[in-house]
């Protein structure tokens, strides 16, 4: 099968391509390298992707719409996997108008190109965030949303809404994932576990927010793309009966699926994992909550099982020791 994965110089698109290719598809991939962190870390990702024949790497932002129709009419990918956005929530409080122009019209800009060429399947990434103030645990796909609590969860949920209104009035199939807390090796170093890890091998400082007092569902780079891989087969169809506890929308082939771990940890005890792999104690700084932050994640997972018969199950002892094996090997620490 031939894909088309947007960023996939990021840190899930990399380890998505890397499966698929080995699995002996086609990968044509999409990469602004907009340079939020080292783009020499998505150079070298690339680069990576690059061992492999049947990748095609494209370096252009998504908002270009000539560029991309081109591309689709060139090279015609039977599935799109679009996981190019622009991560974080506390970059968001300063600069929330990358938010809007990576994710709300990069994300526009793709459905228009999909629409004038259509695909068996689009599937693109929302963010656990998108429950924003809700508090009943765990999260399911059929709760109501309507409480973001920052600007990238925001706009990530105007891509649910506007995937939606696409799915419903031009018909193409569209598989909304909203993943929980992704970490691993070849992570992004804006991210907690990648921060922790970095400044406890070098003897800096590292803040905890909230005194520590929070739970995140944090969930396995491996299990994360094996369970996208297995959804692609799983193609929301328009009238289609839905299982019970389905997102299925009832107007239109459109679907929104959670990818986690279903098992909520404590930041303190990922914290206490991280330091037991690296071998020293970190120094830590307890500050407040910060704004925009949550409590508290938890994915119900029964949907990604029910559809696809995989439950994400790797523990953090396992995840955090291979994260930081990689780390320790290209940093040379």
């Amino acid at each position: 099968m031939k894909f088309l994965v947007t960023g996939s110089a990021g840190f899930i698109g990399f380890h998505l391509c890397r499966r698929l290719l080995a699995a002996g598809h086609q990968v044509v991939g999409i990469d602004a390298m907009v340079p939020y962190y080292d783009v020499r870390l998505k150079a070298a990702r690339h680069a990576e992707l690059g061992k492999f024949p049947d990748f095609v790497p494209h370096l252009f932002d998504l908002t270009e719409a000539a560029r991309l129709a081109d591309l689709l009419a060139a090279e015609q990918p039977e599935t799109i996997i679009h996981l190019a956005a622009q991560a974080g929530v506390r970059y968001a409080l300063e600069h929330p108008e990358s938010y809007i122009h990576n994710n709300v019209l990069a994300t526009y800009t793709l459905l228009e190109a999909v629409k004038a060429r259509p695909v068996g399947h689009l599937l693109m990434a929302s963010t656990s965030s998108a429950y924003g103030a809700n508090t009943a645990m765990p999260f399911r796909e059929t709760d109501a949303v309507a409480t973001p609590l920052n600007i990238y969860a925001a706009t990530k949920l105007a891509t649910e809404q506007i995937g939606h209104s696409y799915a419903a009035l031009w018909r193409q199939p569209i598989t909304m994932f909203r993943f929980f807390t992704v970490y691993g090796p070849w992570g992004r170093p804006d991210m907690a576990f990648f921060k922790f890890t970095d400044a406890i091998l070098k003897g800096r400082t590292i803040d905890i927010y909230n005194h520590g007092q929070m739970e995140r569902d944090f969930t396995y780079v491996d299990d994360l793309v094996e369970a996208i891989d297995r959804l692609v087969a799983c193609r929301p169809e328009a009238g289609q009966k839905a299982m019970a506890g389905d997102s299925l929308s009832e107007v239109a082939p459109f679907r929104i699926v959670n990818i986690g771990n279903a098992q909520p940890v404590q930041l303190l005890d990922f914290i206490a994992e991280i330091e037991r792999a690296c071998g020293r104690a970190a120094i830590r700084n307890l500050m407040p909550m910060q704004p925009g932050e949550v409590l508290k994640t938890w994915a119900d997972t029964s949907l990604l099982q029910a559809l696809t018969g995989f439950r994400p199950s790797t523990g953090i002892a396992t995840g955090v020791a291979n994260f930081v094996a990689w780390y320790r090997g290209f940093y040379g620490i």
